[in-house]
């Protein structure tokens, strides 16, 4: 009995001993999913175990499961995915997403049965997730976790989010057998997107300059050794991001610099770090200014105490690369014409060490300045420009504050000689929730002045535009004003299909609001009567369209240039005959930059009819000759950094809806009728670029293209003599432009893999990816049946 009672005894005592571990748990719990250590956990403390074995002994139920029990996700409130399973360097990789509809990040806890295992986690945000959940840009919805394989005995473990009301759990089946892992690893390769933050992550850190580079590019001798000047306005800085910054400026492997500090704090922490760690350095220039003038005015004065013949701007919480300077030197003797120069970038992680969301941009492209301020960081420009936009000791303008860098982007480009970019990730943009980098909403003021800057831009260089904001968030369109009202020839080739070209023409009559128009129809080969009666019931309705006749066979350069011939206008719109307009200012947005005389052909941005994305711009070099970017996006798809939605330059657009000026074509000499169906609009565009002219893609001009109705598809792989002829006209491109071939679109950065359009890091493309796009392209296919 004696017995009895001591053992009753200790279960009270253990019950009163979890009944206070049950407050600890929800306690350490929440302190640990704040500070983000997914290992803590007291399930597995020993009080717990023994409490647990003790009540199922004496036939009650697991107390612990009314603590946790495993519920469904809906009764947990608990969304997730688990992306993708791989395998590197003996680590189980798992990629995917999760939230807790109570607005905060669900616990992950993975067992192999009831071990814990540990693991490493990174959280960083997905875009995706979050704009799909309505969250802020910088919530940490992603997470990528490496496991050890050498902890795990069983070949399933079990994968579980928390939260207080329970768990969800799934299964994962894990390879243990490192050969068996092996073969799976060859079969199951997985691409790494550019917009996927955890691959990027991986490969940033696998790509970033060695301390061994360092010390060879500290030996390194420049024939022009400029001092750079790396201005930076400081304001109540928290002090570990200061530190990260100055280690990164300080131990740059180009030594010629000069830090200048303009401080306009409220408190005294700053100048005190300052002081005590960093004015030692002779490199370093400090002023505590008088007052705090916002961000323009604190840059104004740290710009006032440079004397290097290059500026640099820089936040005062972000890190460079410590090749930054080297690599920016590097480019400035490379040209001498060079003025300004601009490198890649991407944001880190408020806590730090996590990289993400990197921006490969293209080469300078001044029409994506003005749809949005691509090139941010880094920015460093001779100093010469810089006082040549000043306005009476005005640098950077207050009235533009939010958008100040872009205005002051802006006024430099106006007067540099050439702009370069060096594609390569030198400056960490940090985000955290009250920057725009991490949340764009933050600072919608920002925008509005972004606004302002591009229409005071287009002012001083006489361009007569209007901008807008567009739904992009940091994103514009500019309206250009019409200069007089010249006659527009729209050129349409065609074959039979009466339907089809009626479809193209209604919807020309039927939205297009600009109407000094002129349609010209070569007729080419057609044996349909009912074609040729409409095109006098067409010619009987319309004053404005006639149909000219090409007697010979197919040739789409040799047709169009006969129709030119025929034509009356000062602009040419080629326009295939199996499209629809959506837009009704699709002529006036092609024509706006067309008459500009820097523009000599402007784009448009075709959708198939089943909403997917057909064209926004052309990429020489993609699949080995030319290709779309962003091919087959979602109708409500922006594509990588708004590619899709942003007006912008571009090598070569689709001459399926493409304006040029009657006088750029001629200069030319029209389209090459030695291609007379493939690449012929590529070569015309790479003729207007050789010339000097701009090739633009305007977003706003958009169109349906049903592709290839009149003639049907071109399907080289089972007509021989179609492959043949693409063949020879594909080498005779590659011939007549083999610089853009060796080094590349300019407007397409080298990081990127040129065998898909899908913005893909370079070289980590997997072997069944091929299959992946046909199988893609063949529901779209579907689709449009």
């Amino acid at each position: 009995m004696s017995e009895e009672m001591n053992y009753k005894d200790a279960y009270e005592k253990l019950k009163e001993e979890f009944t206070d571990l049950q407050q600890r748990y929800f306690r350490v719990r929440k302190e640990a999913i704040l500070r983000e250590d997914y290992a803590a956990s007291l399930s597995s403390n020993k009080a717990i175990r023994t409490y647990r074995k003790m009540a199922v002994k004496m036939g009650r139920e697991d107390p612990f499961l009314k603590l946790r029990p495993e519920i469904t996700q809906e009764e947990a409130g608990i969304l997730y995915n688990i992306d993708s399973k791989s395998y590197k360097n003996d680590k189980l990789l798992l990629r995917g997403w999760s939230y807790d509809r109570c607005g905060m990040l669900p616990n992950i806890v993975i067992r192999d049965r009831s071990r814990l295992l540990s693991f490493d986690i990174q959280r960083y945000p997905r875009a995706d997730v979050n704009e799909l959940l309505g969250l802020n840009n910088d919530f940490s919805s992603g997470f990528s976790i490496r496991l050890p394989l050498d902890q795990i005995r069983n070949k399933v473990i079990t994968f579980e989010l928390e939260n207080e009301f329970g768990y969800v759990a799934r299964q994962i089946k894990v390879i243990i057998d490192k050969k068996k892992r092996e073969a799976y690893i060859r079969r199951h390769a997985i691409p790494s997107y550019a917009v996927d933050s955890a691959a990027y992550d991986d490969w940033f850190h696998e790509h970033r300059v060695t301390e061994e580079e360092l010390t060879e590019q500290r030996k390194m001798k420049f024939p022009v050794s400029p001092l750079i000047s790396i201005v930076i306005p400081l304001f109540n800085t928290p002090e570990k991001f200061l530190d990260e910054l100055m280690e990164s400026l300080l131990g740059q492997s180009y030594e010629n610099i000069e830090i200048c500090l303009a401080d306009g704090s409220t408190r005294d922490e700053t100048e005190r770090q300052i002081r005590e760690k960093y004015l030692g350095d002779v490199r370093v220039k400090y002023q505590r200014l008088k007052e705090n003038t916002g961000i323009s005015g604190n840059t104004n004065e740290a710009i006032k105490m440079a004397s290097g013949s290059w500026i640099m701007l820089s936040d005062h919480d972000d890190t460079l690369e410590k090749d930054a300077c080297f690599e920016i030197v590097k480019a400035i003797n490379s040209d001498p014409d060079i003025d300004a120069v601009y490198t890649d970038e991407d944001k880190l992680m408020y806590s730090g060490n996590i990289y993400f969301s990197p921006n490969f941009k293209p080469d300078f492209n001044p029409d994506l300045l003005r749809s949005n301020n691509y090139i941010t960081h880094i920015f460093c420009v001779r100093t010469s420009i810089v006082e040549a936009v000043a306005e009476d000791g005005v640098y950077e303008r207050p009235e533009y504050d939010g958008a100040q860098d872009y205005d002051f982007i802006l006024r430099c480009v106006e007067k540099a000689k050439k702009v370069y970019h060096v594609p390569k990730f030198l400056y960490h943009w940090r985000a955290h929730a009250s920057s725009t980098a991490g949340n764009p909403e933050s600072k919608m003021y920002a925008y509005e002045n972004g606004r302002k800057a591009i229409e005071a831009h287009y002012a001083r260089v006489g361009i007569p535009a209007k901008v807008a904001q567009a739904e992009d968030i940091g994103s514009y369109r500019s309206l250009y004003e019409i200069k007089g009202e010249p006659l527009v020839s729209i050129i349409i080739p065609n074959k039979d299909l009466k339907d089809v070209l009626k479809r193209a023409v209604d919807s020309i009559f039927e939205k297009a609001s600009y109407r000094n128009f002129e349609i010209v129809i070569c007729e080419n080969n057609s044996v349909e009567p009912e074609t040729f009666s409409y095109y006098e019931e067409l010619q009987k309705a319309h004053e404005n369209v006639r149909v000219v006749t090409w007697e010979s066979g197919f040739n789409y350069s040799a047709i169009n240039n006969f129709a030119v011939k025929q034509a009356r206008g000062s602009y040419l719109l080629f326009l295939n005959n199996d499209v629809e307009v959506i837009t009704d200012r699709f002529i006036e947005e092609m024509l706006g930059y067309c008459q500009r005389p820097d523009t000599g052909a402007c784009g448009a941005r075709l959708y198939y009819p089943n909403d997917r994305l057909q064209h926004c711009g052309i990429v020489v070099g993609i699949g080995g000759i030319a290709g779309h970017i962003c091919h087959m996006e979602k109708r409500d798809a922006g594509g990588y950094f708004g590619r899709i939605v942003k007006t912008q330059d571009v090598s070569a657009c689709t001459a399926a809806c493409l304006m040029v000026r009657r006088s750029v074509f001629e200069e030319v000499g029209g389209f090459d009728e030695e291609l007379a169906v493939a690449y012929n609009d590529v070569d015309l565009c790479l003729k207007i670029r050789e010339k000097g002219y701009l090739v633009v893609y305007n977003a706003w001009a958009m169109l349906y293209h049903y592709e290839s109705l009149s003639r049907g598809s071109d399907d080289v792989e089972k007509d021989r003599a179609k492959h043949e002829r693409q063949m020879k006209e594909a080498r005779r491109l590659r011939a007549r432009w083999p610089e853009i071939f060796e080094k590349g679109d300019p407007y397409f950065n080298p990081n990127l893999d040129y065998d898909t359009s899908d913005y893909i890091l370079a070289g980590t493309i997997p072997p069944n990816y091929s299959a992946l796009q046909k199988a893609r392209d063949e529901v779209s296919k579907d689709d449009k049946k």
